[in-house]
């Protein structure tokens, strides 16, 4: 007999079912915990095999644009210079160069992460000889004075927008193989000062300052990431700033920008140099809060130069006034968040390159998107560059869409590695 029924004989056939029931809740209770434990490890496993927020911020920046090229070159086959085009050719050159964009950001994803790293010196080399055969006569083509593309039948190939997806990637592998010469002049630093300078050599014979400064924010912002020493790097941006004051000190043209980015409104700035970023003010102004409504612009009717190229942000200012100029705004912070996320991924999983050439690719998006909206802001000089994913412009579209399909892949190989699969 147990102790219970000694002490309690009386109430020895209640206990007893007292006590079965308590062992059956508790095996009952326990089943119900091990099918809820289980059910969370297989959504878990779940996990999706890209960043579908990511795509979409992408995606949707890419229909806006098209949709803003439309409408901002509609009005260009007015004008004498395209006289000769139909209201449609900028929309269909466009929408080829989204189609050829996409199919070779689908090939760029399939592209395991290490062939980036084992080429990168390869590709950056033959970027270079591109950025040299651009200068040759019969070879680039001049457009408003500046030699910077080759034609390629479908499309004019600009070698300075391959150069920047060839720097991330070799500044990456670099950092990678120098890491424990970060903190040597001579060994760490000297070898990309001597790379980037060849290279902005080579972009001021264009001339194309503005690639230029995307160039070298990226090669040095994944250098500081890299963990450079801060010394260095404190003397880099010093040699920076010399450097290009000294380049705008030596060019009479540029001195006449920063004049008339400092007063645009000054008569004389207003009709000449200056005359961009009144107009382009204007649109901002017209657009106030909700804006004019898609085609009102006014300012796209031969008033603002380059409304479809350099100066889309103004039109988009004017024709979804400051909420649209926010959605954009907002759709760059996403991608350039999930981006330096992606890369911290990576580097958590002890895979450097990758994580640095995430890194990368959120500087150059991030930068100049951010030097784009500046200089239609009248926050910096005018610079011609483009708002990336969204101006018109083939070679522009191609490489950003790589760089978002190495991006991707990136993601893609961490989600992997994070459900305990190999590569």
């Amino acid at each position: 007999m147990s102790l219970r029924e000694k002490f309690f004989p009386e109430n020895r056939l209640g206990l007893g079912r007292f006590w079965n029931f308590s062992r059956g809740g508790i095996d009952n209770f326990r089943s119900g915990l091990r099918d809820a434990v289980s059910g969370v490890e297989q959504t878990r496993s779940r996990m999706m095999d890209y960043d579908q927020l990511l795509v979409w911020a992408v995606l949707s920046l890419a229909l806006i644009g098209l949709v803003m090229v439309y409408s901002a070159s509609i009005t260009l086959a007015d004008g004498p210079k395209y006289a000769n085009y139909s209201s449609n050719f900028f929309l269909i050159r466009h929408c080829i160069s989204l189609a050829i964009a996409i199919g070779v950001g689908i090939w760029v994803f399939k592209i395991p992460t290490t062939i980036w790293d084992r080429y990168s010196p390869v590709i950056f080399g033959f970027t270079v000889l591109l950025l040299i055969a651009v200068l040759i006569p019969g070879v680039g083509k001049g457009v408003n004075g500046a030699k910077r593309w080759i034609p390629l039948g479908l499309m004019n190939f600009q070698p300075s927008e391959l150069m920047k997806f060839a720097a991330i990637i070799f500044a990456a592998s670099y950092t990678v193989q120098r890491q424990e010469y970060l903190h040597s002049f001579v060994k760490g630093m000297l070898p990309m000062g001597v790379a980037v300078a060849l290279v902005g050599g080579l972009l001021m014979a264009e001339p194309d300052m503005g690639a230029l400064v995307v160039v070298s924010l990226i090669a040095f912002g994944i250098l500081f990431l890299g963990g450079i020493n801060a010394k260095l790097f404190g003397g880099l941006l010093v040699v920076g700033i010399i450097s290009a004051a000294t380049i705008i000190a030596l060019s009479p043209f540029r001195q006449k920008r920063i004049m008339a980015f400092i007063d645009p409104w000054q008569v004389d700035n207003a009709a000449n140099k200056g005359y961009q970023l009144t107009h382009s003010l204007m649109a901002f102004g017209r657009g106030e809060w909700f804006g004019l409504g898609l085609g009102g612009s006014v300012e796209k009717l031969h008033y603002l130069p380059e409304a479809h190229t350099d100066f889309i942000m103004a039109v988009i200012g004017e024709e979804l006034g400051f909420v649209g100029v926010v959605v954009i705004i907002f759709l760059f912070y996403w991608i350039v968040r999930r981006a330096f996320l992606i890369g911290r991924t990576a580097l958590q999983l002890d895979r450097s390159f990758a994580g640095l050439a995430a890194k990368g690719v959120a500087i150059w998006i991030g930068w100049q998107a951010f030097i784009n909206m500046g200089v239609n802001l009248g926050l910096l000089p005018t610079k011609g560059l483009t708002l990336p994913l969204v101006s018109y412009g083939g070679s522009a579209i191609l490489m950003n869409a790589v760089a978002v399909a190495m991006l991707l892949r990136i993601d893609y190989e961490n989600r992997i590695l994070m459900r305990g699969g190999k590569l």
